[in-house]
């Protein structure tokens, strides 16, 4: 009797990284009262992002993609989390949450709130399993440290970084010696390579996006995730056709409409980012005869607008100039604070 032959998945062409709270889910834990509301929320209750599961949902609509999810929510809210992400139609390879109540037990305080020891090593033992040549895109927020960590790992990767200066960011960070010692053992067992394409920070707290700028033109921060779709579509990531189901979801949603989403694509261009020949293909996605925007009827002057916006944007313009990043004088910043809350 012959058995019959194994047909193995694809290697993944590309690896997305997302975290959870503020970056998929719409998440408020800056109180006590906020954090206690969280953890007590049912799956049904749990609101997602407006346009996040649309977006990951057309990522991986290639099949040769890998969803890994890195994110500081309690192990405990797994079952919860796992279901939300089903509810929504979201599958994932990964999903990694913190350790709080075994980080409370051997009394590592500090690994409550610090995000550098915990996600770094997590995202290098992740790196470690993947082929080397898996281009990587990686979905953070403005809560916690995530451009921080997110650009150290890419430079990492890369050895644009030296031992020497990853060991005194970490010392400097407060890292626990064992999880210092996971960054640098599975850091050593990855080949060098630089698949880290692009950084997307969703502007949770509307961070001005020009503080972001010492991470260089690889990081991009966004208000919504149309914008990220944008600039997917950009790096090839995304056709028009999928970018418009993106802003779809965005807009049934209520949170959005085309005039505010043809503002997102402005702020974007004013930004400098190279968005000139997406739109061109965009006004396609919308005004042609199989428009996807059509089951929507919106209002014909609506549209013109859109269109109009999109095509006053004009040829794109000089990329800027990467530069070295000093993560040392940056550690301050990207540390996480205490936020006081808010009086009644």
């Amino acid at each position: 009797m012959s058995l019959p032959d194994r047909i193995d998945p694809k290697p993944p062409r590309r690896i997305y990284r997302w975290d959870l709270d503020k970056t998929y889910l719409q998440t408020e834990f800056d109180t006590f009262r906020q954090l206690v509301r969280t953890a007590f929320q049912r799956a049904t209750e749990k609101v997602a992002l407006p346009g996040a599961s649309a977006l990951i949902r057309e990522l991986r609509a290639a099949g040769d993609t890998r969803l890994c999810i890195v994110s500081g929510s309690p192990t405990q809210m797994r079952t919860v989390l796992a279901e939300k992400l089903k509810l929504d139609g979201v599958e994932f390879d990964e999903l990694v949450l913190k350790d709080a109540v075994g980080n409370l037990l051997r009394g590592r305080f500090k690994a409550l709130r610090g995000q550098v020891g915990y996600k770094l090593p997590v995202l290098l033992e992740s790196r470690a399993l993947a082929p080397i040549d898996a281009e990587e895109v990686l979905f953070g927020d403005d809560a916690e440290s995530d451009a921080y960590i997110y650009s150290l790992y890419a430079d990492m990767l890369a050895r644009r970084v030296s031992e020497e200066a990853v060991r005194k960011v970490l010392e400097s960070a407060e890292v626990y010696p064992d999880d210092l010692a996971r960054v640098m053992a599975a850091w050593a067992k990855i080949p060098p390579s630089d698949p880290v394409r692009r950084i997307f920070i969703m502007l949770d707290r509307l961070t001005p996006p020009a503080f972001f700028a010492p991470y260089g033109p690889r990081l991009v921060p966004v208000f919504n995730y149309f914008q990220a779709a944008l600039v997917l579509s950009a790096d090839g990531h995304l056709a028009p056709a999928q970018v418009v189901r993106v802003a779809l979801e965005m807009v049934q949603t209520g949170a959005h409409n085309l005039l505010t989403l043809s503002n997102s694509f402005q702020d974007l261009a004013r930004r400098g980012l190279p968005l000139a020949g997406v739109a061109d293909a965009l006004i396609q996605a919308v005004q042609g005869p199989q428009a996807l925007l059509s089951a929507f009827r919106p209002l014909p002057d609506i549209i013109a607008a859109f269109t109009k916006r999109l095509a006053a944007l004009g040829a794109d313009p000089v990329p800027a100039p990467v530069g070295e990043i000093d993560y040392q004088a940056l550690l301050f910043h990207a540390l996480p604070k205490q936020k006081p809350a808010r009086k009644r």
